[in-house]
């Protein structure tokens, strides 16, 4: 098969011009889900869906399609390709956006040489990607593949109070055709790496073959409030220093397995939370990783009997919620080889790795085989308006997903 390329300027502009919706006057850029900005985008989004003559879809937990079928091929189930077009705080403009228009300019590129795909072609832009303004994460591809109810999810509220499905009605986006009406064939998502391998060892394209599992809690430590200059340290219930002591350990522990384990602590609050006073209450999140499932479930196991023991060495009490549990998904082996062979026709180098971050794909995953193809992040900065990846990466990860699409969807 010839090798084909996308139109280069027509993505690059629309990543450049999808970043200017949503910034401050400082210039942030922040489009939280079902915000004023992310209907501005989404607004943005459809407009170039249309643009391409394509049908447009929106769910009940406002997940946007555009959709290119015919009556030759309406029968058959849909390649679907995509990401999310909500950001964080003060983000940068790759993370989701590239995934979502380079979709879109490959189904442009494959209708301007008169390709007929003998199966249809989605473009999806789910909800709430981020899960920054409401949890959890990956919320709108989770009810999509059936994992959370649409009711649970439309009734979830936001850390500013806002209902999650009252927000989307207010922004023209609740849709009327129930998540899951298309069952894909097929579901691939591009995307930056995110992190720091693939600019490090000059390979131009990642064919991401399993993504690690995700736990996140809630721990909050009670101790006892007392002055800071009259109590003596062997006397002191201070939750502060029970909480400073879990991120330490696990530090330590995951260093000594030698394991693909990771942990952070991303949050963390004291009470009273003043200089001179011993605090009475710590509250911090902790988020484990692995792309083994034997491996993240001992190393909660070790975190538990962790907080048990400083429990009773410091003489505070712990308690702990789940926020959320996803476990590791092994990505479809004949998608990633079609992307490694896609790569190597085109000269470019490429590595099988593991996604570190969560994403949409880990969702769809579940209903219909898929996999991710990564790009160089500069400095492996994400999730910072210092995000970059260059054009030719960008570009170059786009026309690989469009040999991979281009095979798979055949001709008639």
């Amino acid at each position: 098969m010839p090798l084909h390329s996308i139109d280069a300027a027509r993505l690059t502009g629309r990543i450049r011009e999808l970043g200017e919706i949503g910034r401050d006057p400082q210039g942030q850029l922040t489009r939280l889900a079902g915000s004023d900005n992310d209907r501005a985008g989404r607004d943005r989004l459809v407009a170039w869906i249309k643009m391409a003559g394509l049908d447009v879809a929106v769910d009940r937990i406002g997940n946007v399609f555009g959709i290119w079928r015919d009556t030759g091929n309406s029968g058959e189930a849909p390649i679907m390709l995509g990401s999310h077009i909500d950001t964080v705080i003060n983000a940068g403009i790759y993370d989701g956006c590239y995934g979502v228009i380079a979709a879109l300019e490959v189904i442009e590129t494959l209708k301007e040489r008169g390709v007929t795909p003998a199966r249809p072609i989605v473009v999806a832009a789910f909800t709430n990607e981020e899960g920054v303004r409401f949890a959890p994460d990956m919320l709108g591809s989770l009810v999509y593949a059936g994992g959370l109810s649409v009711e649970t999810a439309l009734a979830t509220v936001g850390t500013d109070g806002a209902v999650l499905g009252e927000e989307l009605a207010r922004i023209g986006y609740a849709g009327t055709v129930e998540p899951g009406f298309l069952k894909p064939h097929a579901y691939i998502e591009l995307h930056i790496e995110q992190g720091p391998v693939l600019e490090r060892e000059g390979t131009a394209i990642g064919a991401v073959e399993n993504l690690q599992g995700i736990s996140w809690q809630r721990v909050t430590i009670d101790g006892v409030a007392n002055h800071a200059g009259t109590t003596p340290m062997a006397m002191r219930c201070d939750a502060g220093l029970a909480a400073a002591r879990v991120g330490l350990f696990l530090r330590e522990h995951i260093a000594r397995s030698n394991a693909l384990s990771v942990a952070t602590i991303g949050t963390m609050c004291f009470e009273p939370d003043a200089i001179n006073v011993i605090p009475s209450r710590a509250v911090f999140t902790v988020d484990l990783r692995d792309p083994d499932e034997d491996r993240l479930q001992a190393l909660e196991t070790v975190l538990a009997d962790f907080l048990v023991r400083i429990g009773e060495e410091e003489g505070v009490e712990i308690s702990v919620e789940r926020l959320a549990r996803f476990q590791p998904v092994a990505f479809d082996q004949g998608i990633v080889a079609a992307i490694e062979a896609s790569a190597h026709a085109r000269g470019l180098k490429s590595r099988r790795m593991t996604s570190g971050a969560g994403h949409d794909a880990q969702m769809i995953a579940r209903i219909a085989p898929t996999a991710m193809i990564f790009v160089p992040s500069r400095d492996g900065i994400s999730h910072n308006p210092r995000e970059h990846t260059d054009p030719d990466d960008l570009i170059a990860g786009a026309d690989v997903l469009l040999d991979v699409v281009e095979r798979m969807v055949g001709s008639r």
